[in-house]
């Protein structure tokens, strides 16, 4: 019983961190590449998210270099929360430092896949004095040697 209780109590304090309340979501834009570069999502307000991995390839189990830029956004905090979709690929949100006003650098690694290609969400959530929002970016890795889905090789 004793378990489960603290089971329990864990599972409550940890469910905001695997489920943030998000109050603002950025429409996601279908036609951004970001393997091509960064890619701009703009919220209900006007202000706009730009969101860059700059390690070409975009590979897997080797560090990422990621950068975020805000316009007409405050912002306390910056994360970019890697979700794995159609495969639950765990907790992964590394959390961005600013370097200037609006500008946030940080690293990320993705897991290893058992597929070939793996489609991915890195959902750029922002801690602004209003709340959490969020700006939604899709991408595609593919193992080394892969064809990525819809490419011409």
């Amino acid at each position: 019983m004793l378990f489960i209780a603290l089971a329990s109590v864990a599972a409550y304090k940890a469910l905001p961190l695997l489920n943030p309340n998000i109050g603002d979501v950025a429409p996601l834009d279908a036609s951004c590449d970001l393997r091509a570069g960064p890619c701009t999502s703009i919220l209900s307000d006007g202000s706009r998210v730009s969101f860059a991995i700059k390690t070409e390839g975009i590979p897997l189990v080797k560090p990422l270099d990621l950068e975020v830029k805000l316009d007409g956004i405050e912002a306390s905090k910056v994360e970019v929360d890697f979700i794995g979709l159609g495969m639950e690929m765990g907790f992964n949100r590394p959390q961005l430092k600013a370097t200037d006003v609006g500008q946030y650098v940080g690293t990320g690694m993705l897991p290893v896949c058992i597929r070939a290609a793996m489609e991915w969400e890195a959902r750029v959530l922002i801690t602004t004095p209003k709340g959490l929002v969020a700006a939604p970016f899709r991408f595609i890795t593919a193992k080394e040697g892969a064809v990525l889905p819809g490419s011409k090789e």
